[in-house]
């Protein structure tokens, strides 16, 4: 397999555990895949999700190619461009830029060759590093397009607010390197023989060299009790929850729409990723590309208050970075209110002690940007639903009651509505507790 493969490659034979399904498993659901009718896809300007056929995608004219990152970054990747590029030159409109995805990558590429090949081709190397993806260097030019073999092309996110990101494999990248447009790399096989499929090159060829001089592995129990973790001036605390309080009242801080992103919550770039490690100088950045008052209100409210949320479906999309939970939470958000939520931020949220909570959209109408309201028996909701047997998944209905509106529409269409969180027991003990770091604490 090619687990087991990669582990040998690795000198990790021995953490080979062979996992297969019961005899008797169930599926909810079967799909069957025509891997022969698969072929080169892009994702168009500006979401992963806006994905066609490259050959029906049309010539669009490119000025960046980007292999690398974090994504289509490995060994084979780079061995299958190579073998596009092997003797060519990218054509003269183009900027080609690497980042092989790990120090043993380029280590690797360096030792057969590969490296070498794509140099003279006329690509450039950067570091093994998160950079260009979330906006740190090789910003495109002013309207221009790149294409990147990246996982996120959201406006914006490339440092350049007006370029159009588009986003494929490493061979659909490589094709286009040399003829400038968005190019279908079927289209070579006609005058060129090459090795499309990543799978026909062997990736412990040349054996992969295995160096964790540069890793810092954690103390035993007794050493790490001695350990002083040092912290700069532009390092601070990590915020955290407070256990769930029963009588939850608080304000409407913002009301937005669909497939809300991380970028939105949490701006990336050049400017503001230095702040990573400071929660509090990124707070003044939330939600700004929504609206830049946000960070204000939050700051401004009253004692007894919270910070709420309302969206539509597809809330937090995007990339999986904590920050985009974390900072709302010192700003004070205690109830994230959607339609429906990305997978991954929803966990984030709930490991940051933020509510995701599912409300219908009459509810969601209704509701504005300063409504205040109250989630009575929140806590007991909560614990009630935790002493319930049965189903794995358990679905807590919390009533929510507008207290007061701040704008002139008269009475609300909604005083009161419903609020549902669907979650684990163990996601409801999270929230419970205030948070992820706060529940280790109570279980350890």
């Amino acid at each position: 397999s090619v687990t087991r493969s990669f582990l040998e490659s690795q000198g990790r034979s021995s953490d080979w555990t062979p996992i297969s399904p019961d005899d008797d498993a169930l599926y909810d659901d079967s799909f069957d895949v025509d891997l022969s009718a698969l072929e080169p896809m892009v994702a168009l300007p500006h979401s992963p999700d806006k994905v066609v056929r490259v050959r029906d995608a049309g010539p669009v004219p490119i000025r960046q190619v980007i292999i690398g990152s974090c994504t289509n970054s490995a060994y084979e990747d780079f061995k299958a461009v190579a073998s596009i590029l092997k003797g060519r030159h990218v054509h003269p409109d183009v900027s080609l830029v690497i980042a092989p995805g790990s120090r043993q990558v380029l280590h690797a590429i360096s030792e057969d060759g590969t490296l070498g090949e794509l140099i003279a081709a006329g690509a450039r190397l950067l570091e093994c590093a998160c950079g260009p993806c979330i906006g740190m260097g090789q910003a495109p030019a002013s309207g221009s397009n790149s294409l990147r073999t990246f996982n996120r092309n959201f406006e914006g996110r490339s440092g350049t607010r007006n370029a159009g990101v588009y986003l494929c494999g490493p061979q659909t990248a490589a094709a286009t390197a040399l003829h400038g447009v968005l190019t279908d790399p079927r289209t070579l096989i006609e005058t060129v023989e090459l090795k499309l499929t990543s799978s026909k090159v062997d990736i412990s060829a040349p054996k992969l060299i295995v160096d964790d001089a540069m890793l810092i592995f954690p103390p035993d129990e007794e050493k790490a009790r001695g350990v002083e973790v040092i912290k700069g001036p532009n390092i601070k605390p990590v915020p955290v929850g407070k256990p769930l309080e029963n009588e939850i009242q608080g304000r409407v801080l913002l009301k937005v729409g669909d497939d809300i992103t991380t970028d939105h919550i949490m701006p990336a770039g050049s400017k503001i990723l230095p702040l990573r490690s400071n929660i509090p100088a990124l707070s003044e950045y939330c939600f700004s590309a929504c609206d830049p008052e946000f960070p204000k209100r939050a700051k401004n409210l009253k004692p007894g208050e919270v910070g709420f949320v309302v969206a539509k479906s597809n809330y937090g999309q995007g990339s999986s970075r904590e920050h985009a939970a974390l900072v709302p939470l010192y700003l004070g958000v205690r109830a994230v209110f959607a339609l429906s939520f990305a997978r991954i931020h929803r966990s984030n949220l709930i490991n940051a002690g933020i509510m995701p909570l599912v409300l219908d959209e009459k509810a969601y109408d209704s509701l504005r940007e300063g409504d205040l309201l109250l989630i009575s028996g929140a806590r007991d909701l909560l614990q009630a639903a935790l002493l319930c047997e049965g189903s794995s998944l358990k679905r807590v209905v919390i009533p929510v009651k507008r207290v007061s509106n701040q704008d002139d529409r008269g009475t609300p269409d909604v005083d009161v509505f419903e609020a549902t969180l669907e979650a684990t027991a163990r996601e409801i003990e999270i929230i419970r507790d205030g948070g992820l770091l706060r529940n280790i604490r109570q279980v350890s």
